[in-house]
């Protein structure tokens, strides 16, 4: 099984702006040694560091930490996006010679624009992630966020777009009442978007008692509309660890997945599906 998103921090290294007043169990320094028995407990063979700052200095972290650690397969970093001649210039001199790097996000949610994503310069950027083979990931938390994850999509067919949390639906909001099940049917249209099912446990205020009843609707839905060869799973630790422990995590998420899929169909969202748009 593969773990597509874990995050690992390190004060020492990097900075986390939204770490600075944070007050919860995050504001600390995750190593990714801290993970090893749960995650062997857990089943996960490979992962995937996914950044958590938007910096060179912590995307160089993320990779010093790949080098040395045998389960991790791939790092998703990050770029300059609104510099495309800085990013051409950091793919071009330093990131063609990592084969660690599958794919970059920026912390869109953090900006105060929720249509940061479809700035020129940003567009101009996104298109040489085409050139180097390597995937966005969209970490939205807005209607707006996923609309323009469309856009791109339509604009740039050949860059594959992975939707972190499934773009952290309002779970427990009536069907109806959601635009998120309109928007997500949207983008399974495009076949270059992705959808990762992880982060669902901090999409509900029941702490560690969330359970496989509370995140079937989407994950069922996210499965029907993409299907099972464009869906994998993240545990997104230690964000993750909110809602509730590494093991919770996956235990509900296999819990649904194997009333859900087929043999077949769950080694491709627990691995194949991964290995392949990510390159690993």
């Amino acid at each position: 099984m593969i773990d597509t998103h874990v995050h690992t921090w390190n004060f020492k290294r990097a900075e986390y702006e939204w770490l600075k007043h944070n007050t919860t169990i995050l504001n600390r320094n995750y190593l990714i040694d801290e993970l090893e028995t749960e995650r062997k407990a857990a089943g996960i063979t490979k992962g995937v560091l996914v950044q958590a700052a938007n910096t060179i200095e912590e995307t160089n972290y993320l990779l010093e930490t790949a080098l040395k650690t045998e389960w991790i397969k791939g790092v998703v970093g990050w770029l300059p996006l609104t510099n495309p001649e800085q990013s051409e210039k950091i793919l071009s001199s330093q990131y063609i010679h990592q084969s660690y790097i599958k794919g970059v996000r920026h912390l869109i949610h953090d900006e105060p624009d929720a249509r940061w994503l479809l700035q020129p310069e940003v567009l101009e950027s996104l298109q040489l992630l085409v050139d180097y083979n390597l995937t966005y990931d969209v970490v939205g938390i807005l209607d707006e966020h996923l609309k323009c994850a469309v856009t791109i999509a339509e604009k740039m067919p050949s860059l594959k777009l992975v939707i972190d949390h499934l773009n952290h639906p309002q779970v427990g909001i009536n069907e109806h009442a959601s635009n998120w099940f309109a928007l997500m049917k949207e983008a399974a249209q495009h076949k270059n978007m992705y959808a990762k099912i992880s982060g669902l446990g901090t999409c509900i205020e029941k702490n560690n008692t969330w359970n496989a009843d509370d995140i079937k609707p989407y994950i069922e839905f996210a499965l029907e509309t993409f299907g099972t060869d464009r869906c994998f799973c993240g545990g997104d630790w230690p964000v993750s660890l909110l809602a509730g422990s590494y093991a919770h995590t996956w235990n509900v998420y296999k819990e649904v997945l194997s009333s859900l899929l087929c043999e077949d169909d769950l080694k491709k969202v627990y691995d194949e599906n991964a290995v392949l748009c990510y390159n690993l």
